[in-house]
């Protein structure tokens, strides 16, 4: 009887070990199958890397393009202004050479517009300077020639004197 309960007893631990070892084979076909779906997802992920990675690289050769571009017209900007600011020196230079009586400390600007306004007031300026000028000038004028003889008073002389005064004109 021993023996009966020994194989009872045994071929329940071998059911159970069946049911476990089915139990662990249905786990390991879970963890296999989640292991096929994590090595997709990790080549999918390794995909996504290396296109992100290439775009990365597309961005930064676009971005040292754009840098290369922004350095040209800069330099292009810069050699813009000093011609301009050369022109508008040249322009200053013939404006003053063209009107000498302007004063050259008057016309400044940093553009054409400014330039032409300070011309103009300059302009201005010499004309009210010039009339200031002429309206002392005339106000100081002298006639030309001797001034106009006139008989002197004599209301004031005594009898004696004028007749002293008389015998001196003839």
């Amino acid at each position: 009887m021993w023996m009966d309960e020994e194989v009872v007893l045994l071929e329940e631990q071998l059911a159970t070990a069946h049911a476990d070892v089915e139990r662990l084979q249905t786990q390991l076909a879970d963890l296999a199958a989640k292991d096929s779906q994590r090595d997709a997802e990790l080549q999918e992920l390794r995909a996504q890397l290396q296109t992100g990675r290439s775009d990365a690289e597309a961005a930064q050769s676009q971005l040292a393009l754009q840098a290369e571009e922004t350095q040209r017209l800069q330099e292009a900007i810069a050699n813009a202004e000093a011609q301009s600011r050369e022109a508008l020196g040249r322009y200053r230079e013939v404006a003053l050479q063209r009107e000498p009586q302007l004063p050259a400390d008057l016309v400044t600007g940093e553009t054409v517009s400014e330039l032409d306004a300070a011309i103009e007031r300059a302009r201005q300026t010499v004309a009210q300077v010039r009339q200031h000028l002429d309206q002392q000038a005339q106000s100081l004028r002298v006639p030309a020639g001797a001034p106009a003889r006139g008989s002197p008073e004599v209301s004031g002389l005594s009898a004696g004197e004028k007749i002293r005064l008389g015998l001196t004109k003839t």
